[in-house]
């Protein structure tokens, strides 16, 4: 259930997060103050039962960010659609990264241990979080997550988070950066679909560039529709099977780990 719209069923989500059922007609249920439609409900109170929601979850990520940054911890938060790689990519990440800082990794998932034993299977520590019918992670299930990892100072902490485009954009959990990945298995006009995920990323990965032979995708499209929502945001394309452009992304991890301010003394 998405902790914003209060949804259990899919026909409810798709109203909620502005999608229209309709055949040979555009109905655009993303308009208006909120941005969103809700049968039963005005505009104003989907505005104040957001911001009532967001407004707690962001106390928990000021909180989250607090401790990070006293402990000289970079925090990732790893968003993507199902399926596009985010647990391959991490995999390969932490051995290569193993032995340089201490690492972590929390782990979002709706059901199952499955993506946390891959990562311990790596030597690194990790925690499940299951989010049961939960579209995202929040910044309260982080806070409770970063007390039982104990994390070292000047660590690193990668956060995967739920396969979804759409409510992660919404949850600061205190992290550092959001990074998106989107795989060339999907379609290059996600971002333009999904542009709120889009304009918050800090980094932008396009994963398994390796099947691009094999596949009808256009890369330049593709990279040109990220530019059209987040000019700012630097792109690596890579495969975390192959290993291209790994190397990239472990210098853009090394940049980003070197500007978090050192831990705070006691």
């Amino acid at each position: 259930m998405c902790s914003v719209c209060g949804c259990g069923e899919s026909h409810q989500h798709d109203h909620l997060h502005g999608k229209a059922h309709g055949h040979g007609h555009h109905q655009h249920y993303g308009l208006g103050p909120a941005g969103l439609h809700v049968t039963g409900m005005s505009q104003e109170r989907i505005i104040r039962l957001e911001q009532d929601i967001l407004g707690r979850n962001d106390g928990h990520a000021a909180q989250n960010r607090r401790y990070l940054q006293n402990h000289g911890i970079l925090a990732l938060n790893l968003v993507s659609s199902p399926g596009s790689g985010k647990t391959t990519l991490l995999e390969r990440s932490l051995r290569h990264l193993q032995g340089r800082r201490p690492l972590a990794v929390i782990e979002g998932d709706q059901q199952t241990q499955n993506d946390a034993e891959r990562i311990r299977a790596t030597g690194v520590q990790a925690i499940q979080i299951n989010t049961g019918k939960g579209c995202h992670l929040d910044a309260h299930m982080i806070a409770h997550a970063l007390e039982t990892l104990a994390l070292e100072d000047n660590g690193l902490l990668f956060i995967e988070n739920v396969g979804n485009l759409v409510c992660p954009a919404m949850f600061d959990l205190g992290e550092t950066a959001k990074v998106v990945i989107l795989s060339v298995t999907e379609g290059e006009d996600k971002p333009l679909k999904y542009p709120d995920m889009f304009h918050r990323a800090g980094l932008v990965l396009v994963n398994k560039i390796d099947l691009l032979p094999h596949l009808q995708f256009d890369l330049e499209r593709c990279l040109g529709y990220v530019r059209q929502i987040n000019a700012q945001a630097p792109v690596i394309c890579l495969s975390a099977t192959s290993g291209e452009g790994m190397d990239q992304w472990y210098g853009w991890l090394e940049q980003q780990a070197a500007a978090v301010p050192g831990a705070v003394q006691d």
